[in-house]
């Protein structure tokens, strides 16, 4: 209670000195304001700096920039449908724009909107036929889409670019996993973490492996280590160590772990689903 008084009195105090400079301010100098908090990690001051500049100049060319740094501070803050809008509003100004479309990307994907994350990197990879990350990425949505030989082409494309390129072992691993060869899939888990340790992308694929397998203890294992690994939080990983954890009949903790996920920008819908699994109506 205490914190989160403290933050409300911060959140306060920040929008008053804001608002007793809004008409002082420039364009120019929200823009500045926003670098200085950045740089000194108060992204809740530099969100509003940027949201103020926008306002005061809601013409400038300059403000789909803007927009994307807006989207990737509040996707930071845990604030991903405004994240999605702010990116989406960038690109209506660019839709062509590489570092708007790839950002807006990751971020559907990243909240479990699949197909519209699917639809950004097709637009990508029409520009960029043999960039590494698109197919990679690609690859993975068109798996959770049952697109195996579209998402296996994906794969191959990657290796006849780079024949030792980790991302499209891991692609193959997804493969395995999704298509019900879980031996080969966790024997290649295995081997490329050995190689990496602490990769959250590796050890979230072998989580999701071992939810599979029934293997409850081993997922949350994995999924906990990712968590702890990761700056920025990722609905989809509160989603795993959900079903982890109901696979060792932790329910109430499960449910707790669903609520995170929504708080993080975890689609509304899929989550409900989730709930209705573990307390039916």
């Amino acid at each position: 209670m205490l914190r989160r008084t403290n933050r409300l009195i911060f959140v306060i105090v920040v929008i008053l000195s804001i608002s007793l400079r809004l008409h002082a301010q420039s364009y120019e100098e929200w823009i500045n304001y926003s670098f200085e908090y950045i740089e000194n990690n108060q992204l809740d001051s530099a969100e509003i700096a940027l949201q103020s500049a926008l306002i005061q100049d809601p013409a400038n060319p300059i403000n789909a920039l803007l927009l994307n740094n807006l989207g990737s501070i509040q996707r930071t803050l845990g604030k991903k449908e405004d994240a999605l809008l702010s990116y989406s509003l960038a690109l209506n100004r660019y839709p062509e724009n590489e570092t708007f479309l790839s950002s807006r990307a990751a971020l559907f994907a990243e909240v479990g909107q699949f197909q519209n994350a699917l639809l950004d990197y097709n637009r990508l990879l029409e520009r960029f036929p043999n960039n590494i990350e698109y197919l990679y990425q690609r690859g993975l949505l068109l798996l959770s889409t049952k697109d195996f030989d579209s998402a296996e082409k994906d794969f191959a494309q990657i290796l006849l670019l780079h024949p030792d390129n980790v991302y499209a072992r891991i692609g193959y691993a997804s493969y395995y996993k999704i298509t019900g060869n879980y031996d080969e899939a966790e024997k290649l888990y295995n081997r490329l973490i050995e190689r990496d340790l602490e990769n959250p992308m590796l050890l979230a694929g072998r989580a999701e492996l071992y939810l599979l397998l029934e293997k409850g203890s081993k997922a949350a294992n994995d999924i906990n280590k990712v968590i702890s690994l990761v700056d920025n939080p990722n609905p989809y990983h509160y989603i795993i160590r959900s079903k982890a954890k109901l696979l060792l009949y932790e329910k109430e903790a499960a449910l707790q772990d669903i609520d995170k996920a929504v708080e993080l920008g975890y689609d509304l819908e899929e989550a409900e689903l989730l709930r209705s699994q573990i307390q039916p109506h």
